[in-house]
């Protein structure tokens, strides 16, 4: 993301996708992919062969040249039965206009598949914040492949085009699902990139309640390509939701969903944990600080459940705590989920964390259920933070990391408007999730995880004002990741 800041369920049955040049065959037996560094077929639903493969960057009919880009990640599209393994994995490619409108410019296969490790009904299926992510200088994106337990890096080209860099690399645990990226340049070096990983082989059975996963770095070669840090695997306590660097590179931030959980082995109530980064890009083997407003919990608040979060300004971290899991550490159910809210803390000199402003609510009354990504206008004094059940998104003040709620309903889509109504949430809203605010500041884009559409809002001031909806590109379940340029 920007400089100044740093971010629920299944498919079954078979999925098999054609196109022009590439053909998919996915079973629950096997996995055939014939060529994973072309495109994949043409995002505007035409038979031409050449759909995708050579974007202009420019506006069809008018010449005019695109002023950024934006990529939404399909992470597959229907799981594999009996697996968590979705269909191939797909980044959707726009040319964003000048308005903020969006023109399709081609899908691009990452070489992997996604997957789901939430159970329920195709919204947030990795439970996390920045499964896609990009360089500070716009030349590279990067995707996990949760399925296939890989990371893929992308050129980004003049035309805003991707082009695979090197092969998909393992991440060396299951379900890869948060990047975090880092200039570090040296010697053939760009930078430095971590990557979380859900859990363990020896965790999974237990789902989401038991998870404990890994992180692991790579660094990111002046080509593109990945080449893996040795000796930089670190075990986790808890099921990662997000990884971030803090601005001046000295840590390395994790946020987690389940700390607290009745069924976690470790016992860690943690929702925060940092590491410290070594000169070589390896972390430190102890945890440098941990943190958590459930110690804080006199009012027997829901646990935390972090996912996304930021880093800004003087290593402030902003998390948002989707209030999810029960007070006594069971799984969350219906009604019992809470109105989320947003935490704040800063890294001090030794990695630990002193907390600012604790608990602060996106929503009353079930308004503002599963607060869960989040990302900061161009100023640094306001964020936004999408709820995800409810479809909307809640408006944020920041002043050296005090945290004042503007508006609950600075956007409104179409969700539940706070009624406890179980799973049937699921069927009756877009599921917002995702975000991401463009590099000049003006738009944020915002992905309806149940509606297979990106949302656009122009950013005045602290307020947001609709300018349109792009779908017909994205499957309608099971995405995850969005970044804007």
């Amino acid at each position: 993301m920007k400089n100044l800041k740093l971010p629920l369920f299944v498919l079954m049955g078979v999925f098999v996708f054609t196109s022009c040049e590439n053909d998919f065959i996915i079973n629950d037996a096997n996995i055939e992919i014939n060529d994973p560094t072309v495109n994949v077929g043409d995002p505007n639903g035409t038979d031409d062969p050449n759909a995708g493969e050579d974007p202009s960057g420019e506006t069809p009919g008018d010449g005019t040249t695109f002023a950024g880009a934006v990529y939404a990640m399909t992470n597959g599209d229907g799981q594999i039965a009996g697996t968590v393994v979705q269909g191939p994995n797909v980044i959707v490619a726009y040319g964003r206009n000048e308005d903020g409108t969006l023109t399709p410019i081609g899908p691009f296969q990452t070489g992997g598949n996604g997957g789901d490790f939430d159970g329920g009904e195709g919204l947030d299926p990795l439970i996390s914040a920045y499964a896609l992510t990009k360089t500070d200088d716009n030349r590279n994106l990067l995707a996990v492949n949760a399925g296939s337990n890989t990371i893929t890096s992308f050129n980004i080209l003049d035309d805003f085009s991707l082009e695979a860099a090197g092969s998909p690399q393992p991440t060396g645990a299951i379900g890869p699902n948060s990047i975090a990226y880092l200039a570090n340049p040296s010697d053939g070096v760009k930078g430095m990139v971590y990557v979380s990983n859900i859990t363990r082989a020896e965790f999974l059975d237990g789902g989401e309640p038991a998870h404990q996963g890994t992180v692991t770095g790579f660094w990111l070669l002046e080509d593109g390509t990945l080449s893996p840090i040795s000796g930089s695997t670190r075990d986790l306590l808890n099921r990662p939701s997000a990884v971030q660097f803090s601005p001046d590179g000295r840590w390395l931030v994790v946020s987690s969903i389940n700390g607290g959980a009745a069924g976690l082995a470790s016992r860690t109530e943690d929702e925060i944990t940092v590491f410290g980064v070594n000169a070589d890009g390896t972390l430190t083997q102890r945890i440098s600080g941990d943190t958590s407003t459930w110690v804080l919990n006199e009012e027997g608040r829901n646990l935390p459940s972090a996912i996304g979060f930021q880093i800004v300004g003087e290593n402030y971290v902003v998390v948002t705590e989707a209030r999810e899991f029960q007070p006594n550490g069971e799984p969350p159910v219906f009604p019992g989920l809470q109105d989320g809210s947003v935490s704040t803390w800063q890294i001090q000199a030794d990695g630990g964390l002193r907390r600012i402003s604790m608990d602060v609510r996106s929503g009353e009354n079930n308004t503002g259920r599963t607060a869960c990504w989040l990302d900061f206008t161009l100023d640094g004094n306001t964020f936004f933070v999408s709820n995800a059940i409810e479809a909307g998104l809640a408006s944020y003040s920041f002043n050296n990391g005090v945290v004042t709620l503007i508006d609950q309903a600075a956007a409104q889509g179409v969700g539940t408007g706070g009624a406890d109504n179980g799973p049937e949430a699921f069927a009756n809203t877009e599921g917002w999730i995702d975000l991401w605010i463009s590099d000049d500041g003006q738009f944020l884009y915002q992905l309806f995880g149940l509606d297979g559409t990106i949302g656009i809002y122009r950013i005045n001031g602290q307020s947001l004002e609709f300018v349109g909806r792009e779908s017909g590109n994205l499957p309608d379940t099971n995405t995850q990741g969005i970044v804007a340029i």
